[in-house]
């Protein structure tokens, strides 16, 4: 169709387009940014890939077309946010985010400017109406909602080319709904809303097809597709099914031949996507068989349409959001050097990928590939390279993708492109919205037809405008943070693309080599443009810290870079000359060289910047910084003698030592300049100053070094120095003389300064290199680089000599240092191959120096030396015998324990671990191993055995609980002797405690059961000990003899513990009798310190009186409640009163106002038993016995008013209870009678007219008198043929039971039974109500029956309700809760108090029974 009239006024109209706030790019941006060399097949094949051959999901030779079908879930559907709705045009506007600060801008958005002017015009002009699709290939072409495909070309214009279709075809048709271009641009097919679909030709805009019966009628074209085959073409419509479009051209005539691929009655596809080849890769084998994958609502389909129709594979989703859209994307990717397509699909957050690929076999496969997982709903997922996807979320957010690592590069907010939706098209609302629930679920947020990939570029439809989203070259995104003066994040996202770690990369090719190359160029632009900028925009007045920072932020940066590429040349020519222009920035440059020098990044400087560097730190007083630097740095350009004044000047001796070694390999004249320091105040005896000891310590550190092969203060000395280097030292060290000795001066200065200094570290550096020479196999650098193994031995031998000399000759030398050199002489002997020699007198000296028993000093070190001696082999040089008698005479027990043990006297150790004090605790274990542990004679254990024995009153001693331990384990028949030989009756009673305490577990129980006569000595011990733990031994133990334990208790009047006997051996009255004389004590103690009591301020020994009066009456009438259970009255009175005489006669003996509390205490403990043993007593002979008392018999009533009421209340509270509790029980009774009455009673209506056996209506037989039995289920019968069927039963009581046939026989024929059983058990059965149907009189006949199933349940539902306590156990509750309380039964009360047990209308408020609807 040729142009519209109004396509002129398109262009005119740009002027109206309301442009979003997006940085926008000229038009000409929209195509593929030019590369300076093309990418290659090969270089695509040989790029990196992240990905692994996964397993093979499914072989498609296995697949059948049996295997298409899908299940739709029905859900509601929800408002539509189509483009034809207008208040989607009112979404909130928000600001674009265009980048992210990891991976710079990815993507260019562009407007497509021209485009989207002629949008707004066509539809205000044209009543062309709102855009509905896009599709893109040589043209772009916009679908509107009345029917027009506007054909834009993709020249800088924009131009409108073609206008088809019309507003009259648009009213037919309805909106395009979908749209394709063929893969040579010259074929147009657009979908209509109402199920047509046309064909265009783009070159003239001809109308060559109108198809009308491609698809059922009534349902819109959601995709049409073309494949790469011209004459094939693939359709989707709203029913869910999948068409073949096949175009021929017979005699002229155009043609379409069409077929169902897949019916949506199988399963609803909403979504389509052949496989298009590019056209480099047109011969790869997967392109003949024409793929297309398509999307249902539950699961993808890959099928092949060439040469015959064959389904390759199915894919189900999974648990998914109904909601979710399901998305498909086809791409060709290199894996494994090869290319093959991958088909990336999803729906909701997880992307799948399947790899398909044919075999040199020629068989399919479909691998499935790692899936991508996302934070958000896709609504659109194309890709834009084989490495990058593009997914819109639901959220309208583009996300773009790196596949390999999955990792999100970057955000870009979409709302304000007001994105157009294809909601209306899935609901199929122009045909009357004939779909399924789920469809249009989907369908809510369906922008298919909005999004469209080709070539690299993505081109999404709004409702106003049309924009193209284009990968950024790595020029542009690098550039694009240089626009914004972000140089880090630029210098950042260079170096990935230099390392090869970038994503999305674009314009990059060639060789690793050739790439690093141009990257770096552009990286060396970058920094130079960051040092200018830096100067330029340096604050020029301020404080000079603002300045510094300023730098500082910019500085270690450049250096950074700088040295990550290797270009300290540029960094210290160029850069660093433009720096010093400024001297803020020259000196920040220089400071931030420190941490670069120190971790040895860069250890080579110019000698400008190294002269510029040093004189910076040295003006600056930055001496640290000097030491720290020259440490690390190629000295050798310096003047090493002004750098070694300097070091000197400035105490740096660690550089001051590394310019010695490195500038001119001179190892000795350090510890020259060292020594001169130190030796003179050694010398003189004074003490050294903290510099001089500082330096002292770096000499020895030196020397470990020098002689261990190692450069001081890191790293090694070069390889061929080494054995020149320990030489030097070494005969530096044992220099007779120095360089400039005085007359006066001693024999082996040096050794001697160093002794002086720190004689234990100086033995350890010779221990330390002694050490290593001995480990020289294992190529440790030591010793052995000297000329050869004899010279270093003879250099070992004559120091060792050396020291001997100097300190054994000299008398100007501590106890404690000549003690360090004998220490190191032991440990250097002690080893298992020393070549060492020495005078066997010295080893005498040595045993007797460690041995000296005169210092005190260094115990345990001496002993372990002298220890270490023995274990290697070195007790062979010593008489055994004279060893032993040192070792004991300076208790060495660890020494006498070795010496013993290589004899296998065992028993003796016993006595070294017995007086070691450290050790002491550990003899235990010593002698329970031995005696447990095999591999000892029968004599050796013998021998521990005895003397375990011997020292047992020591063992005992030191911990009874071990000892208790050992002896069950390995003495149990030895209790007797051993108690025997414990003198102390303390020591006797903590043995006998550890041994009869029970111990932890699930039967606790004592470690040895012990005779009775030793519990009964325990018992008489623990009288003496431990009183107050008797009566619970007593009742934890059974193995003593109650008539001794008892005259043990007596003799030492331990009254409660004697109580507890007596009442065990059953004379409960003579136990009453002991615990009632020691109350009387208590009260006696009581009264007679009453009355001075608040006179003499003691109100706190009283008030311990009084409780002990407390515990005691607490005890007896424990006593008396446990023997009353099996007392009669008599014997209970006999108890009981005793006890009430006791409690009241020291009351009339309190008298005055000082008494009063002693005496209301009394009478409230009176009361206490008078409330206990109202239980046993009969209350008038309590009232009675109160009477005759003369306490409370004379006098007026008010004196005993208290008790009276207090019995008077117990007496009201008693009969109150005992009343609510017959009414409550009567009531219930009643209340079940009657409502089991009243559902007896109720008539029954029967289901049906007829006998449920014979199946007669009862009407109709009137030739005899018959009964007839109605059940409660509702069920009717004849009484014969329930006889007949044998479903009644006489009850004792010539009652006769009936039970429903038909209920009783669906629960398995056991109903006579279940029903005889039910009765037998006296259950409450349902009444069967009887009627007859007779001439004459009407019987009535009794009958019961049982529980039918619905009165079954019913009479659950009656006994839930009662479920829970009982009224009568919380009444019991309610009682005994009274009686415990102090204020209770029989406490006496004040007139007027208010008692609620006074009032004559006091009745408990219980809750009365609960109603059941009848």
């Amino acid at each position: 169709m040729s142009e519209s009239p109004d396509t002129r006024s398109l262009v005119s109209a740009s002027s109206q387009l309301n442009l979003m706030e997006i940085d926008t790019i000229d038009d000409k941006e929209f195509d593929i940014p030019q590369v300076d060399t093309p990418p290659t097949l090969e270089s695509i094949l040989n790029e990196p890939e992240e990905e692994e051959e996964p397993f093979i999901l499914e072989d498609t030779s296995l697949m059948n077309t049996e295997s298409i079908d899908a299940h739709s879930c029905e859900t509601s559907s929800l408002a539509s946010s189509d483009s034809g709705d207008r208040t989607h045009l009112k979404r909130k506007r928000k600001t674009l985010e265009l980048h992210t600060a990891i991976h710079g801008s990815v993507l260019r958005h562009s407007i497509l400017k021209g485009i989207s002017a002629q949008i707004v015009s066509a539809a205000d002009k044209v009543d062309a109406g709102l855009p509905t699709a896009v599709t893109v290939s040589g043209v772009i072409v916009v679908g509107t909602s009345h029917g027009l495909a506007l054909v834009f070309g993709k020249d800088l214009n924009q131009a409108l080319r073609l206008c088809l279709g019309s507003t009259a075809t648009g009213a037919e048709y309805g909106a395009v709904s979908a749209l394709s271009i063929n893969h040579d641009c010259t074929r147009l097919l657009c979908g209509f809303a109402k199920g047509q679909i046309t064909m265009w030709d783009l070159a003239n805009g001809k109308l060559l097809r109108t198809i009308t019966d491609a698809n059922p009628p009534g349902s819109a074209i959601l995709h049409v597709k073309f494949t790469d085959d011209p004459t094939l073409a693939v359709c989707n419509d709203s029913g869910g099914s999948v068409f073949e479009l096949a175009f021929r051209r017979v005699m002229g005539m155009r043609t379409c031949d069409s077929r169902c691929l897949f019916s949506g009655s199988k399963g609803e596809v909403c979504n389509v996507e052949p496989l298009h080849t590019p056209p480099d890769l047109k011969d790869h084998p997967i392109t003949q068989y024409s793929l297309l994958a398509m999307a249902s609502l539950t699961k993808i389909l890959v099928i092949g349409l060439k040469p015959s129709l064959k389904v390759w594979m199915t894919f189900p989703y999974g648990k998914a959001d109904p909601s979710s859209i399901p998305q498909l994307a086809w791409q060709f990717v290199p894996v494994q050097k090869a290319v093959n397509p991958v088909l990336a699909f999803c729906r909701g957050v997880t992307v799948h990928f399947l790899l398909v690929k044919k075999d040199d076999s020629g068989t399919i496969h479909v691998i499935k590939q790692r899936q991508l997982q996302l934070d958000c709903d896709i609504i659109s997922l194309s890709w834009i390279d084989s490495r990058t996807l593009v997914a819109v979320d639901s959220g309208e957010k583009l996300r773009v993708v790196d596949r390999p690592s999955q990792e999100e590069l970057e955000t870009i907010d979409m709302a304000e492109v007001q994105l157009v939706y294809n909601s209306s098209h899935f609901k199929s609302l122009a045909t009357g919205g004939n779909v399924s629930q789920a469809l249009a679920l989907v369908g809510e947020k369906a922008c298919y037809q909005s999004v469209c990939s080709y070539a690299g570029q993505i081109v999404i439809l709004g409702t106003k405008s049309a924009h193209v989203m284009t990968l950024r070259s790595w020029r542009e995104r690098v550039d694009f943070l240089l626009k914004q003066e972000r140089f880090v994040e630029a210098l950042s996202l260079a170096w990935s693309f230099h390392e090869g770690t970038a994503k999305a990369v674009l314009g990059l090719f060639g060789d690793p080599a050739k790439r690093k190359g141009v990257v770096a160029d552009k990286m060396v632009e970058i920094l130079f443009q960051y040092v200018e900028h830096s100067l330029k925009k340096c604050p020029e007045h301020g404080k000079i810290q603002v300045m510094e920072q300023h730098f500082l932020d910019v500085v270690p940066v450049v250096v950074d870079y700088c040295l990550l590429l290797q270009r300290t040349d540029l960094l210290f020519s160029q850069l660093y000359g433009r720096l010093g222009e400024n001297c803020v920035a020259r000196g920040v440059f220089l400071e931030s060289l420190e941490p670069y020098i120190v971790s040895e990044r860069l250890g080579c400087l110019n000698a400008a910047v190294m002269k510029d560097l040093l004189a910076h730190l040295q003006d600056n007083n930055m001496m640290d910084s000097i030491g720290n630097c020259l440490v690390h740095m190629d000295i050798t350009s310096l003047d090493i003698q002004q750098v070694v004044q300097m070091c000197w000047t400035n105490q740096l001796y660690d550089a001051m030592i590394y310019v010695f070694n490195r500038g001119i390999n001179d190892y000795i004249n350090p510890m020259e300049k060292l020594f001169q320091v130190i030796t003179p105040p050694l010398r003189q005896g004074r003490a050294l100053t903290d510099e001089q000891v500082v330096m002292g310590n770096k000499l020895l550190v030196y020397i470990s070094c020098c002689l261990a092969g190692r450069a001081y203060p890191l790293g090694d000395i070069p390889e061929d120095l080494v054995s020149q280097v320990k030489n030097q030292v070494f005969e530096f060290l044992i220099g007779v003389h120095s360089a400039d000795a005085g007359p006066d001066e001693d024999m082996y200065p040096y050794i001697r300064t160093l002794l002086h200094f720190d004689t234990r570290e100086f033995l350890n550096v010779l221990a330390l290199v002694s050490s290593s020479l001995q480990k020289h196999r294992d190529n440790v650098l030591t010793f052995e680089d000297f000329k050869n193994d004899k010279q270093a031995l003879e250099y070992q031998q004559r120091i060792v000599d050396i020291l001997l000399k100097v300190m054994v000759e000299n008398s100007d030398f501590t106890p404690s240092q000549v003690g360090c050199l004998f220490t190191f002489l032991a440990r250097q002997l002690a080893k298992p191959d020393n070549t060492l020699f020495v005078n066997r007198k010295l080893f005498d000296q040595v045993l007797e120096f460690l041995c000296c028993p005169d210092d005190d000093s260094r115990h345990t070190e001496r002993q372990q030396v002298l220890l270490e001696l023995l274990q290697a082999g070195g007790v062979v040089q010593f008489d055994e015998g004279r060893l032993l008698r040192l070792a004991e005479k300076a208790e060495f027990y660890q020494i006498c324990e070795f010496l013993y043990e290589q004899k296998h006297q065992y028993d003796k150790i016993i006595d070294c671990y017995l007086r070691d004090p450290l050790r002491k605790g550990e003899v235990f274990n010593y002698i329970h191993n031995l005696l447990s542990i095999p591999g000892y004679s029968s004599e050796e254990k013998q021998c521990v055995w005895n003397k375990a024995l011997q020292h047992i009153q020591e063992l005992v001693t030191l911990d009874p609980a071990k000892s208790a331990d050992l002896v069950v384990v390995h003495f149990p028949e030895e209790v007797g002797p051993i108690i025997t030989q414990l003198q102390d009756d303390h020591l006797v009673f903590q043995f006998l405690r550890c041994l009869l305490d029970l111990r932890e577990g699930p039967h606790p129980q004592a470690l040895l059961k012990l005779s009775p006569d030793l519990n009964e000595l325990h018992i008489s011990l623990m009288c003496r000990f431990a009183p107050r733990q008797l009566t619970d031994f007593l009742k934890s133990s059974q193995e003593y003899r109650l008539e001794e334990a008892i005259q043990i208790t007596k003799q030492n009047q331990l009254h409660e513990a004697t109580a507890y006997l007596l009442e065990k051996k059953g004379d409960a009255h003579g136990a009453f009798q002991v615990l009632l004389k020691t109350l009387k004590v208590k009260l006696c103690a009581l009264t007679e310190g009453g009355g001075a009591q608040q006179r003499s301020g003691e109100e706190c020994e009283g008030g311990a009186v009084l409780r002990r009066v407390e515990e005691g009456l607490r005890d007896i009438i424990a006593l008396c409640h446990r023997s009353s259970q099996s007392l009669n009255p008599q014997q209970r009175e006999v108890l009981w009163f005793p006890l009430l005489e006791a409690m009241m006669s020291p009351q009339k003996l309190l008298k005055g106002p000082d008494a009063r509390p002693t005496s209301e205490a009394l009478k409230e403990l009176t009361m206490n038993v008078l409330n206990r043993m109202s239980s046993f007593i009969p209350l008038p002979a309590i009232i009675q016995r109160i009477l005759q008392d003369p306490v409370y018999g004379k006098g007026k009533l008010a004196e005993i008013q208290g008790l009276i009421l207090g019995m008077l209340e117990t007496f009201n509270y008693e009969q109150t209870l005992l009343e609510t509790t017959t009414s409550l029980l009567n009531h219930d009774l009643h209340w079940s009678l009657s409502h089991l009455r009243a559902v007896v009673s109720k008539g029954l209506h029967p289901r049906q007219d007829q006998c449920n056996i014979c199946l007669q209506q009862y009407k109709r037989r009137h030739d005899s008198p018959e009964q007839i039995i109605v059940f409660s289920c509702g069920h009717l019968y004849h009484c014969h043929c329930l006889q007949r069927k044998g479903r009644s039963q006489m009850d004792p009581r010539l009652f006769q039971a009936w039970s429903c046939y038909k209920c009783t026989s669906s629960q398995g024929g056991r109903g006579g039974d279940r029903g005889a059983l039910e009765t037998g058990r006296g259950r409450n059965t349902s009444l069967a109500q009887t009627s007859r149907t007779a001439v004459g009189d009407v019987k009535k006949v009794f009958v019961e029956t049982t529980l039918d199933p619905q009165q079954s349940q019913s009479w659950d539902q009656l006994r839930s309700l009662y479920r829970g306590p009982s009224r009568l156990a919380i009444l019991s509750e309610i009682s005994h809760c009274h009686g415990n309380e102090k204020s209770g039964l029989l406490n006496p009360a004040q007139p007027g108090t208010g008692s609620i047990f006074h009032s004559e209308n006091f009745q408990l408020k219980l809750s009365p029974p609960p109603l059941v609807e009848e």
